[in-house]
């Protein structure tokens, strides 16, 4: 991982697309604050597209995709994307699975978090959980004191042994049923949306995110970047960031703005 402020200028003209982790990558102690919020106003000022790509809750991208600078985004690991359009004031909601097929998942994982709660003394369903419509999500840090590394691994262990994917997040493990990811759904979104292969444009793309379940993305784009918080869990990433900033979470992201922009 190379420091973001040795990013090439020649590499910062090609960049038309910005996609972004949202906890602990715009936030900062789980808030976010107004210097990253002005930071999306930039990108948007600037003419690039701004991309979350996140394991919020359905709930929330709805808010997001309505309310925040930025052009549509991924959620619940690539469970669906949500795009509105402001003109006919309509949102689009894509999904990977059906509403049938996801009805399915949701009673396979009501078992599952029934099992995780009992094995796991400490977790808890994450405070989200109920705007959720794809996975379920199992708090480790964010609303409960921290557990141990073996803990985690032990509800990443049981949402794979019952054949669901399960990632670590900054906050929670995601589990969920269904062959897809951040990337997955990323490559969806391009090509419905931007008419665009992301395969054959990658070097016009950014992404920026902070925790293991982002290493799919830091693996694909050429210019991925981590803020500093990144090295928290620099022994567990399957794929690093090419690139690192200097400060952590939503200070991090501005001052990949600033740089980007410069």
């Amino acid at each position: 991982m190379q420091p973001f402020s040795k990013f090439p200028p020649d590499k910062k003209a090609q960049i038309q697309y910005v996609l972004t982790d949202i906890d602990d990558t715009l936030t900062s102690g789980g808030r976010l604050p107004a210097g990253t919020f002005t930071a999306l106003e930039r990108l948007q000022a600037a003419g690039l597209r701004i991309f979350p790509i996140t394991g919020r809750p359905a709930g929330w991208c709805d808010h997001i995709a309505r309310m925040w600078p930025v052009d549509g985004l991924v959620g619940e690991n690539g469970a669906f994307y949500f795009r509105y359009d402001r003109e006919k004031k309509k949102m689009i909601r894509r999904y990977w699975k059906t509403a049938a097929e996801r009805e399915a998942d949701r009673a396979q994982l009501e078992m599952l978090k029934t099992q995780i709660l009992k094995t796991v003394p400490g977790c808890a369903v994450s405070a989200d959980q109920a705007y959720r419509e794809a996975d379920l999500a199992i708090d480790f840090c964010e609303d409960v004191p921290p557990l141990a590394p073996h803990q985690i691994e032990t509800i990443v262990h049981l949402f794979e042994a019952a054949g669901a994917h399960a990632k670590i997040s900054s906050i929670h493990v995601n589990g969920w049923f269904g062959d897809y990811d951040k990337l997955a759904m990323t490559r969806l979104l391009f090509r419905e949306t931007c008419d665009l292969v992301i395969d054959e444009e990658r070097e016009g793309i950014l992404f920026i995110g902070d925790s293991p379940n982002d290493s799919p993305m830091f693996s694909f784009f050429p210019h991925s970047v981590g803020v500093a918080n990144v090295l928290d869990f620099e022994d567990q990433l399957p794929s690093a960031p090419a690139w690192v900033t200097i400060q952590r979470g939503g200070q991090g992201f501005a001052e990949m703005v600033n740089k980007l922009l410069s």
